[in-house]
């Protein structure tokens, strides 16, 4: 929680220091009333007492409770304040920190727990920013400043008090011993089923397809009755707080007047007087402390979960990042190059390598392509280059220099990126292909009508009712797998960058398509450097130079023809999806 705290900024310190000054102040008026109460009452059963006097403290008392009204409604306003600013900024730091993860450190904490955690979690702190923190600093003060105002005026009504502030204190320790440890289960649940019904709404086509309504539903009911078991063991304990406090607050009054009662039957004329505005004072102190108590129960309420999600926030905002950015950002003497030197890789905490001793360069114009069997490490290997993971061993150079020591902008502007599983994102088709900063321009309508009509995309888009103004649904719901892919290819046609990298990027298109997008691709791409993962034979066929993959192992290196009288592992794939007249013809 301190940890968190640390990213207060001056302005928001400066507010909490109000909030304390108003809070003391507050608390002054309000234990300042009852006195005023016992001098009324002083007065009132005194002879030679005049109405002025009466009238005069009952002023006092109005102007009290007038001064504290008044403070209490800054207090929630400068809290409410501060709670909307840290929570604000504690989201925006979050996020930041979440755009610079690579692959490893999202699937440590998962998507759906990321969202809790930059949502639920976040409401938490701010609940105990805005709730939790004018009590916090409200109720020990005036406690304190209570009890030492009647500890001294009686020995037996101190007792009375002291005995309900024994036994209020004893059951916040034992709820809060109790209910401690299952924040952390709700926050971890909350993750659960957040994560279920984020599964069950992207694959609600699949789920309406196999008829697993009903699977998905217990599955679903089966986190949420855990959730709902632990919130109800929580708030069960919770209840025992109001039937407590109800206890000891009347049990208290009854106390202090009967041992009240008793003190007056014993003393004189002139001490009775003075015993009986005891009875007041302490009675209305004993409350003022009963409430600070029952303050106290709020915060624990609020803070033990505060904690859990401060802790959870903490964990994200110091995670440590993996791939570090580097430095570079100059002019290089090669343009469009890759080079493996001897490459080997295995993701964090994994014992086997995926890849192992990878070593191959390309040219500028040049294209490579890569194929082998499912598991085989094609799209992890194309994945180095643009650092979503760094090797283990070995180097991998882009114009001839280590991506490690790249600046990760710079590195990226140099790229063109069309990953496996094609991401659209919520706009307009222009702005989907537009996406994004390549450190130039941004591009213009015409080069957007290029980059889609290379990509096989103008035929589509031009049907679309607002054409390149369409709107794209979030994940491209309202458009075709293949539809998808092409477009993600216009996005990155548009940044006419150094290298192009596709991952499997034409498998959602017909062979019709694919032969013309690849036709057109190889016209525009000429002068850069293409990476292409594929199954299909027919698309990297006529590639200058083709890496086979077996198990992370390269086991072949050259032109289709090479290849084929060479290396077994490629003759075994081709002859899978074409036949041996077909293979020689091409």
């Amino acid at each position: 929680m301190i940890k968190l705290f640390k990213n207060l900024t001056k302005k928001d310190l400066l507010i909490i220091f109000i909030v304390i000054l108003l809070v003391i102040f507050s608390v002054f008026l309000d234990l300042k009333m009852p006195e005023y109460m016992s001098e009324i009452t002083r007065l009132v059963q005194t002879e030679d007492s005049t109405m002025k006097s009466i009238i005069n403290a009952g002023t006092h008392m109005l102007i009290c409770a007038i001064g504290s009204l008044l403070c209490t409604i800054s207090v929630g306003f400068c809290t409410s304040l501060l709670s909307a600013r840290f929570s604000k900024s504690i989201r925006r730091k979050i996020f930041s920190k979440v755009e610079n993860f690579g692959i490893a450190e999202i699937k440590k904490f998962s998507t759906p727990s990321l969202i809790t955690r930059t949502t639920n979690d976040v409401t938490q702190i701010e609940m105990l920013l805005s709730m939790g923190l004018q009590l916090l600093i409200k109720a020990p003060i005036m406690s304190i400043w209570a009890l030492l105002k009647i500890i001294g005026k009686s020995g037996e009504l101190s007792l009375v008090t002291g005995a309900g502030v024994i036994i209020i204190v004893l059951t916040n320790i034992f709820i809060i011993k109790t209910v401690s440890p299952r924040f952390a289960i709700i926050q971890k649940l909350t993750d659960k089923i957040n994560g279920v019904t984020r599964e069950n709404i992207t694959g609600i086509r699949v789920v309406h397809a196999f008829n697993a309504e009903k699977f998905e539903q217990n599955r679903f009911n089966t986190i949420n009755d855990e959730l709902t078991g632990v919130h109800l063991k929580i708030t069960k304990t919770f209840a025992l707080m109001d039937p407590t406090m109800n206890f000891v607050m009347h049990f208290q009054h009854l106390g202090i007047y009967f041992v009240g009662a008793y003190l007056i039957i014993r003393s004189g004329m002139m001490e009775k007087i003075n015993t009986f505005s005891n009875m007041v004072v302490f009675s209305s102190y004993g409350m003022q402390v009963i409430i600070s108590f029952l303050m106290l129960t709020m915060i624990f309420m609020i803070l033990p979960r505060a904690q859990v999600s401060a802790k959870r926030i903490n964990e994200v905002l110091e995670s440590e990042i993996l791939i570090k950015n580097g430095t570079f950002k100059g002019e290089t003497k090669e343009t469009g190059t890759i080079e493996f030197k001897d490459v080997s890789f295995k993701y964090p905490d994994a014992d086997e390598y995926i890849l192992k001793n990878i070593s191959f360069k390309v040219n500028k114009g040049e294209t490579i392509a890569f194929i082998g069997s499912t598991g085989s490490g094609k799209s992890t290997l194309i994945n180095l280059v643009p650092r979503l993971y760094d090797a283990t061993d070995g180097e991998v150079l882009v114009d001839g220099i280590n991506v490690k020591e790249y600046d990760t902008k710079t590195l990226n502007n140099k790229i063109g990126y069309i990953p496996q599983t094609a991401v659209m994102f919520t706009g307009s088709v222009k702005y989907n292909v537009s996406y994004g900063d390549n450190g130039k321009k941004k591009p213009s309508i015409e080069k957007i009508k290029e980059a889609i009509e290379i990509a096989q995309g103008k035929e589509f888009v031009e049907k679309m009712d607002k054409q390149y103004d369409s709107n794209i649904s979030r994940g491209g719901t309202n458009v075709s797998g293949g539809q998808k892919q092409r477009l993600s290819i216009a996005r990155a046609i548009a940044r006419d960058p150094e290298i192009y990298i596709f991952d499997d990027s034409f498998s959602a298109l017909d062979y019709q398509t694919d032969a013309k997008l690849r036709k057109e691709l190889k016209k525009y791409t000429k002068n850069a450097t293409s990476m292409i993962v594929a199954q299909r034979i027919g698309t990297i066929m006529n590639a200058d130079k083709i890496v086979v993959l077996d198990k992370g192992k390269c086991v072949g290196i050259g032109t289709h023809k090479e290849l084929l009288k060479k290396c077994a592992v490629y003759k075994e794939i081709a002859l899978s999806q074409l036949s041996e007249e077909e293979l020689e013809n091409a």
